[in-house]
């Protein structure tokens, strides 16, 4: 028995080119599985967080409301309720906020590149979107949007 195995161990074989191959196969198929799911995920992250930020705005908008009765779209004003608050003047670059007359629009770009937006006016409600409202509409003329289910 050990004669047999020295005499196995003792030749130098290795693996055949179509082993090889086989495995080199194997790996590309699940890495051409794993990078499509991966980006998915990813950019589903990335939108989640647009929406993250967005959400945190709006609740600071509604206590600053609640407090001062009006809008407001000063970074300052809005860090004394929330102090992680970032306004930005791009929706590249962050949350842009804007105020008509009782109404105020909150738009963030996701880096995936799509835009999430809120509409909250006094008549209106509140309006979920994937649009750019960076310009708020009138309160009567609220813009077509979706619940917040079409954010997924």
């Amino acid at each position: 028995m050990l004669n047999w195995m020295r005499k196995r161990l003792d030749k130098d074989e290795g693996f055949t080119l179509i082993e090889l191959m086989v495995v080199v196969l194997i790996i590309a198929i699940l890495i051409a599985i794993a990078i499509p799911s991966f980006l998915g995920f990813r950019r589903n992250a990335q939108d989640r967080s647009a929406q993250s930020d967005v959400r945190n705005v709006l609740l600071a908008e509604q206590a600053y409301y609640t407090e001062w009765e009006a809008y407001s779209t000063t970074e300052a004003d809005l860090q004394t309720i929330e102090p992680s608050i970032r306004l930005e003047t791009a929706i590249a670059d962050g949350v842009v906020a804007s105020t008509g007359t009782d109404s105020v629009c909150l738009t963030r770009q996701s880096e995936s590149g799509n835009d999430f937006s809120v509409f909250m006016g006094e008549t209106s409600g509140i309006l979920y979107g994937k649009t750019d409202l960076s310009t708020c509409p009138a309160d009567t003329a609220a813009p077509t949007t979706h619940s917040p289910d079409g954010w997924q």
